[in-house]
């Protein structure tokens, strides 16, 4: 795919975007100094067209005389709880908080898209819709933007959103038709026993050992209770338990991650967690509760929509695996049809090649204009007969 010199012309701009977005980062629907900078740019760029939603998110409207779809374009503007360690010059001015999953990258090509779009409005067909999402890393933002009714206020038809991708090289556009990233879920487990001293454990009943043996037999589920075919995932990565090394606590706390490409998957990897971890507890005289936060869907691409992306990419397309990452874009393909693809940015010589949530991550925003040039290109295919 080549990018036209009406799109590079850009990379000064949507440079100057990402990397003055990067210094202010903030968590998910606390990014009050990030949507007034993006009500800035967007008024600069001269967008007349702006709905404020929830209390950070943001919408920008262009409408043209052509029939034509009414396409939403959306970006995520979060940032994670991460203290940054990148060595870029335009370091986080967010003491603990980082643009470590990339967002700050989004955020600066919806606005290259957006100055492309008001300094080419001929080009625009129908309605375009630019969603400024909040608190995509938690708790949810784009569930809260549809109970908000922007897609319906709006009447948006499909979705379309982009994510930077380290896995794949500078320059490529991967994606794939149906289920590309994981439904996902939180998990936590309070495992209540009796405290007791740590010389007489016949006095107690000890949940840290109960836990233990959950802990080992929920790691059975995805081995012996599911179909070697079907990919699932579970993960527990924080234990809070105990107060001295001498005494048996009487309760233990356990929190993780399930992950699975289906809903049938996924529900019968809860059930089972719920079922063994009430009874391997209750064979240590001990009570388990086990609640759920169910989060994200799966992120299940069109498959007309993934066609006309391989169009517009051109020999830039590359076929993605599945990941068992999650993305909250998914809750907009659960209303309407939606693609969500990859950004190639990864540069072993530029020691751009970092996983996403890393303290390390960093980019060359020309990388970005691969982006700005699929979602200008998307318009027109999106629009013709059967897209």
């Amino acid at each position: 795919m080549e990018i036209r010199k009406e799109i590079t012309a850009l990379l000064p701009e949507v440079t100057k975007f990402r990397q003055d977005l990067h210094q202010i980062p903030e968590l998910g629907l606390q990014e009050f100094k990030t949507c007034q900078y993006l009500k800035g740019a967007l008024a600069s760029l001269g967008v007349r067209e702006v709905h404020e939603v929830l209390d950070t998110g943001l919408v920008a409207v262009f409408r043209s005389g052509k029939p034509g779809k009414t396409l939403a374009f959306r970006t995520d503007i979060d940032a994670l709880p991460i203290t940054e360690e990148s060595g870029v010059a335009f370091y986080s001015q967010h003491e603990g908080r980082m643009h470590a999953c990339g967002h700050d990258g989004h955020m600066a090509t919806m606005l290259g898209f957006a100055k492309y779009l008001s300094e080419h409005p001929d080009e625009i067909i129908g309605t375009i819709v630019l969603i400024f999402q909040p608190a995509e890393e938690g708790p949810g933002g784009a569930q809260l933007m549809i109970d908000a009714g922007v897609l319906e206020k709006f009447k948006v038809e499909q979705i379309v959103g982009l994510h930077v991708f380290p896995d794949f090289e500078e320059g490529v556009i991967a994606c794939k038709k149906g289920g590309m990233m994981a439904r996902n879920g939180e998990v936590n487990i309070t495992v209540y026993g009796k405290s007791a001293h740590g010389a007489q454990p016949q006095q107690g009943a000890d949940a840290i050992l109960a836990a233990s043996a959950i802990i080992q037999g929920l790691h059975s589920i995805v081995s012996r209770n599911l179909s070697p075919l079907d990919s699932a995932v579970l993960t527990f990565g924080e234990i809070h338990g105990g107060d001295a090394m001498n005494i048996i606590p009487g309760k233990v706390e356990l929190h993780g991650t399930t992950r699975a490409f289906s809903d049938t998957v996924y529900d019968k990897l809860t059930n089972r967690v719920t079922t063994l971890a009430t009874d391997i507890a209750q064979a240590y005289d001990c009570q388990a509760e086990v609640d759920f936060n169910h989060m994200y869907r799966v992120v299940d691409n069109d498959a007309q929509m993934v066609e006309a992306l391989k169009v517009v990419a051109g020999d830039s397309y590359l076929e993605s695996a599945p990941y068992l990452l999650a993305e909250d874009f998914s809750m907009f393909q659960q209303k309407i049809p939606g693609l969500f693809f990859f950004v190639g940015i990864r540069n072993e010589a530029k020691d751009a090649i970092y996983p996403l949530h890393s303290n390390k991550l960093r980019f060359d925003e020309k990388n970005l204009l691969g982006g700005i040039q699929c979602y200008v290109d998307l318009i027109n295919v999106l629009n013709e007969k059967g897209a």
